[in-house]
Parts: C-alpha cells; sequence; structure tokens
C-alpha cells in the first residue's frame, strides 16, 4: 500500500490521513528540540543532535541553495508558499527533522531501502507536474526544502510511512479516531526521538517552538518590546513528553 504524504513546515499537528504531497510543510509534525545556552552549542554549529552537529557551513551552503532556487522559481512566476526572510529557519527545521527521524528509523526497528525513499519522491514529483512544475521547483517553493535535500526528503517520508503503517497495522485510518490514533503516535515518537537526542539550537539562529515544531526567530525581549501584539503565543522551549 502506497503512503502519501501532504507536504509543509507549519510542522504543526495536524489530521493524520494518507498525505498527497501537495505542500512539503504539512508534512512536519511533531518533532521537539531542547534550546540551549549559546555557550553549550560548540563554536561552528548551527545545532547539535545526541552526538553529532549540523555546522554553520552546512546551513549556510543549504539557505544559499534554496535563495537560488527562489531565483529560478521567481523568473517562472512561481512564489514561495512559506514565510519569506525566514529561509535560515525554514531550512535549520529540515536539517534537524531529518536527524530526528534517523533516530526514530534506530527506535522503532525501521530500515528504509533507497527504493522506498524513491518511490516517495516519485509520488512528489507526480504531484509536481501536475502543477506544472519540477521536482526542485515543488519542494522549494511549497515547503523552503532546498533541492540539494531532495534525497533526504525520500528518506524523511518513507520513514514517515513505514511509522505510520507500525502504528495502525497498515491499514488507512477510516474514522477520525482512527486518524487521531496515528497522529498521537507519531507526535509521540517524534517526541522521544528529539527528547533522546537532546537537541540543541544555537540561539544566534532562533529557538525551536514545540507548539509549531518549528526553529522560529528568537521572541523579542520584554525590554525591546514591552507590549507584543496579543495575537502572538510564546515558543514552547520544553518537550512535552
Amino acid at each position: 500500500m502506497t503512503r502519501k504524504h501532504s507536504a509543509r513546515p507549519s510542522a504543526r499537528p495536524r489530521t493524520v490521513v494518507r498525505r498527497t504531497p501537495v505542500k512539503v510543510a504539512a508534512a512536519l509534525v511533531v518533532a521537539g528540540l531542547a534550546v540551549s545556552a549559546c555557550g553549550s552549542v560548540k563554536m561552528g554549529a548551527a545545532a547539535i543532535t545526541g552526538p553529532e552537529r549540523i555546522s554553520s557551513s552546512t546551513l549556510t551552503d543549504q539557505v544559499a541553495n534554496l535563495r537560488a532556487a527562489y531565483r529560478v522559481d521567481a523568473a517562472k512566476g512561481i512564489k514561495p508558499q512559506r514565510t519569506t526572510r525566514q529561509e535560515v529557519q525554514q531550512v535549520l527545521t529540515w536539517l534537524i527533522l531529518f536527524r530526528i527521524y534517523d533516530k526514530i528509523a534506530a527506535q522503532h526497528g525501521i530500515s528504509v531501502t533507497p527504493a522506498q525513499a524513491d518511490k516517495q519522491l516519485s509520488g512528489l514529483t507526480t504531484q509536481a507536474a501536475q502543477s506544472k512544475a519540477t521536482l526542485d521547483e515543488y519542494v522549494s517553493a511549497a515547503g523552503a526544502v532546498p533541492p540539494d535535500l531532495i534525497p533526504q526528503l525520500g528518506q524523511y517520508f518513507a520513514i514517515l510511512s513505514a511509522l505510520e503503517g507500525k502504528i495502525d497495522g497498515g491499514k488507512v485510518p477510516t474514522s477520525t479516531a482512527q486518524q487521531s490514533k496515528v497522529q498521537a503516535g507519531v507526535s509521540h515518537a517524534q517526541c522521544l526521538a528529539s527528547k533522546s537526542l537532546g537537541v540543541q539550537v544555537n540561539p544566534q539562529w532562533g529557538v525551536f517552538d514545540y507548539a509549531s515544531y518549528a526553529v522560529v526567530p528568537a521572541p523579542p525581549t520584554l525590554a525591546a518590546n514591552p507590549s507584543p501584539a496579543p495575537s502572538s503565543s510564546p515558543p514552547v522551549l520544553h518537550p512535552p513528553c
């Protein structure tokens, strides 16, 4: 059975269905990251995931790749669906989520083959064609994914699909209760994986918000902004699991 996924960030919890990858953003489901002080993040690291780090140079390169894709998209009249001028936070979110899903795979005994990852990318390519776009254009404009990270995106979706299969026994949810069960299971797995990794985000790039499950710009200090907008909510900085 082929499991389809919709695409986002937002990374906000959503109703679990067999997703069609229309907006790469919507597939960023609950993941949690601990935020540390500047001094605890190794020099040159944008984030630390367990014993490994995501280097600032890697982040810089991938942000440049995304911005280059945006220029190509713009020349064809394709506009980004994500918030502009937040490419650093958006790309870092993806880089961290890929590490979290590798951890999920290890914790749940999930082994993904290249063929399974390619199948997920094939589904995305089909969706892109329906929008008269290439895969590169589709994932960059819809989900702020640098084209260089497309192989990792296929792996991510394949792990997510396998995890859902373990939770729902390989049967597509047909009721709201079943969908909620799968969503809760995915959310809990992501939270536990990120907590196990003890992920640290360099405050230079922002903080990880457990409410939206994405790296977001650090909120202004009280002194700098004594009257925040009533509709704004402070980021949730600790895993809820």
